[in-house]
Formats: C-alpha cells, structure tokens, sequence
C-alpha cells in the first residue's frame, strides 16, 4: 500500500472523508497527539486500526466528533456531571467515558458497556469528522507501544505502507493524548491524566477521583476502562529509568549511572529539565521547570530521538506531578514500565 502523506486543505481533508466513509484509515492532527482515525459505526474498518498498530483488541478506542450534537445517538445518556465538563472543556482535549449506545461497535469499545467520547479543539480534525458525516474511532497514530506521533512524519516513520492517507496539520500543541474521565458513577474518575488536569476539573465539579493505576500497572485480570492503562506504552527501544527526589540528589544519581553505564559499552542519553546542569554529558532537553506544559510537548518526541540516535539507556528526571506534571510523569512512567528510582 502507498501511503500519501499531504498538507492539510480543501481538497485532503475530502479525500481523507472519503476514505473515512469507504472504511479506511487516515492519520489525522489532532491538539494533543495525531489520531488513526476508521469510521466508529463500521466494525470492519476499526478492526484496521488494530492490525495496523499491531494493538490489541482488548484496549477500548476513544470516538470523536465534531460537534456536542452528534453525541446523544452515541450513547445511553449524558450524566449532570459530564454536561459539566463538556460545557467546561469541549472541544478540547478530555475524554468522557459514558453509557455506549447499541450503535458502537464491540470492536471500539473492547466488548465494555461504555465509549469514550472527544471533541477535539482542533480544527483540521473537526472538518475532517463533519466533511466524512460519521463519529471517528481514533488511538494515537503509532505503531502499539511506540511513543505517540506529534507529527505529521512520526506517523509516517511508524505508517508508511499501512494506511493509504495521512494528514499533515503540522505540530501537536499539547503533546500528550487526552484526560480520560469516568463520568458513569457518583464521583467522576480520572483515568488517563493529560492536558484538563485534576485541578482544572475539581474547580468545575468540586471533586474527582485518580484512578490508582495511573502511576502503576495494571494487575493481572484487571479490565482496562481506558486507552493507555493495560500494557506497556509510549516506549524507546532504549532502556528507560525514572530518578525522583531532591533536584541535586536526582542529577547526581543521573551522572553517577551515566558514567557507568557508558563504562559498560551502553549509549546513553539524559532526559531532563533546563536549570539542571549534567557537565557536557548527551542531554535532551524536556523545557523549564516553570513552564510544565513544555516537558507535554516535547516529551513523545524526545522519546523517539532517543532511537532515533540509537541510545540504549534514558535516564530520566521525574517532574512535578501538579497540573500537567500528572499527566507527563503518566507517560514517562509507562514508558519506562514504572522503573523510578528514588535518590
């Protein structure tokens, strides 16, 4: 298959409808991280993206659409508390996990009685949904367990010869996938932190609950209710460490297994914040301290030039887990299969 690989305008966005419409797969921008869209009513064409991403098929997928009113068809019913949140935060980048309606296939939500729900703020997926006139199933544009794409050319690197479209919209701003809420019990559950923080949303209901697993694995038997929770995801083919602690304890626990590590013959790479100072060792920047939303945007993409230099071992810095902080140290945590040191 060859796969086409062109700007977003008129006439992409109508190509990318149609196959939409024909049950083919089109990679597409969205605000947090670029999505591997297939018709969500057409159980067929969601079964590709699964092959396509070599994912399996117990990870539910989220639907997105792209306006409020293409929702009721697709589920049971819009609880108080997700109206909230939908009038707080949509189009923007949160999930609502509600009641699904027949009409979604088992495909999309994992065989579970719910479907998470998005409409992006992004306009070039927004058009896209409305000019295919159908709800788009859509994970992130990678292949399973690889760092999410937030560009146009992540997707092709990981795409190339699966999918016959993807859309360029150029850089992702948010850099991270989209919160997952729970909004189907008495006490709303973040289940995938990202760029609509706990904080944000306790200003909007006064109060929501973290699931616990967003900072550890799942146990065996336990059923994911959310994209991102079951297996091992966003990873480099080096091998991740996480070092949390005092910032001076951290980079000098940081230097100390970089030395080591590069005596041993590995090919080592640090991933850290700005004001922190490493002496001339190979150093990728994840931004500020003060600007958190950096290390969310740059974070996938670090994560890939890690292979892309062929680095055998990350050494990690944690980062503050308020505001978005949660939603990094989520992904940086998963990638690194939850190994944190703490010095």
């Amino acid at each position: 298959m060859k796969t086409q690989l062109l700007k977003v305008n008129e006439d992409s966005i109508a190509l990318g409808a149609k196959l939409i419409r024909e049950g083919e797969l089109v990679g597409f921008p969205t605000e947090t991280v670029y999505g591997l869209g297939a018709n969500a009513l057409d159980a067929e064409a969601v079964v590709k993206i699964f092959e396509a991403k070599g994912r399996p098929q117990d990870n539910p997928l989220i639907t997105h659409v792209s306006c409020v009113e293409e929702i009721p068809p697709l589920v049971r019913a819009i609880p108080a508390a997700a109206k909230k949140l939908m009038e707080a935060f949509w189009p923007g980048p949160m999930t609502l996990i509600l009641p699904k309606a027949d009409c979604i296939p088992n495909a999309v939500s994992a065989g579970l009685d719910t479907v998470g729900i998005r409409l992006p703020s992004n306009a070039d997926a927004r058009a896209l949904i409305r000019a295919a006139g159908r709800p788009i199933a859509a994970p992130s544009a990678n292949r399973s367990g690889r760092p999410s794409p937030t560009t146009a050319l992540h997707v092709l690197e990981d795409m190339d010869g699966r999918i016959p479209l993807i859309l360029d919209g150029g850089a992702c701003q948010v850099g991270v996938e989209s919160s997952v809420i729970d909004a189907t019990g008495d006490v709303p559950v973040i289940l995938r932190p990202g760029g609509i923080t706990p904080e944000m949303v306790e200003r909007v209901l006064g109060h929501v609950r973290v699931d616990e697993h967003v900072m550890s694995p799942l146990r065996e038997g336990d059923v994911a209710r959310s994209p991102g929770m079951k297996y091992k995801h966003y990873a480099p083919k080096a091998k991740a460490i996480i070092f949390s602690g005092a910032p001076e304890h951290v980079v000098a626990a940081i230097c100390k297994r970089y030395d080591e590590q590069t005596v041993k013959g590995e090919r080592v790479a640090i991933l850290g914040l700005d004001e922190h100072h490493y002496g001339g060792r190979t150093f990728l920047s994840l931004g500020s301290e003060k600007r958190p939303q950096e290390a969310a945007a740059r974070l996938f993409a670090a994560l890939r030039e890690l292979d892309e230099r062929g680095d055998t071992v990350a050494l990690c810095e944690a980062v503050d887990t308020a505001g978005i902080g949660l939603a990094v140290m989520n992904r940086m945590g998963r990638a690194a299969a939850f190994d944190i040191e703490q010095v």
